[in-house]
């Protein structure tokens, strides 16, 4: 039989355990660790992506957007890809590049209209196939992935990337078997 003192202690000893971890965790989420997936902090920069303002030209935005993709900011690196396109808007690497942030994002919806929009600018090139069997593979339609990594193959047979992208699906379709 449990005495007062041995029940209070035991109240007392679970209120800190959950008083601890709840400080704890709002520690991880005020550093950003809480809210960090696979794909960067892409939940928290999807949910409202940057403004890009100032006197970027279409050069200087392009070679910022590509640093800030590199280190996983898809948010800024979509905003100024975005700017890219408005700026140049018949350069294909700004298309290509904010459908692949906005892939990594998780906003299919809003790369679909991009790479659309490169189809139109471009037609059916390697780099659009590849581009777009990515984003099928990163959703997780696999099948998808593969016949545009095909196309793209066939296009461009020496190209390493969809030589590596051919066989991450190729792996994943074996794992899935």
């Amino acid at each position: 039989m449990m005495s007062g003192v041995d029940r209070n202690r035991g109240f007392w000893r679970q209120g800190a355990l959950v008083v601890g971890t709840a400080l704890l965790l709002a520690g991880c989420s005020s550093l950003g660790i809480a809210s960090k997936s696979t794909f960067g902090d892409a939940q928290a920069q999807a949910a409202a992506l940057p403004t890009i303002s100032g006197d970027y030209t279409a050069d200087t935005a392009l070679a910022d957007a590509r640093a800030h993709f590199s280190n996983n900011d898809f948010g800024y690196s979509a905003a100024l890809y975005k700017r890219v396109v408005e700026l140049s808007p018949k350069d294909p690497q700004g298309y290509v590049g904010l459908g692949a942030s906005y892939d990594r994002l998780r906003r299919f919806d809003l790369s679909d209209r991009i790479y659309a929009a490169l189809f139109q600018l471009t037609g059916a090139t390697a780099q659009y196939y590849n581009n777009v069997g990515y984003s099928y593979m990163l959703r997780g339609n696999l099948t998808a992935a593969l016949t545009n990594f095909r196309k793209a193959k066939a296009l461009a047979p020496d190209s390493v990337v969809v030589a590596n992208n051919l066989q991450i699906v190729a792996n994943a379709v074996a794992a899935r078997a």
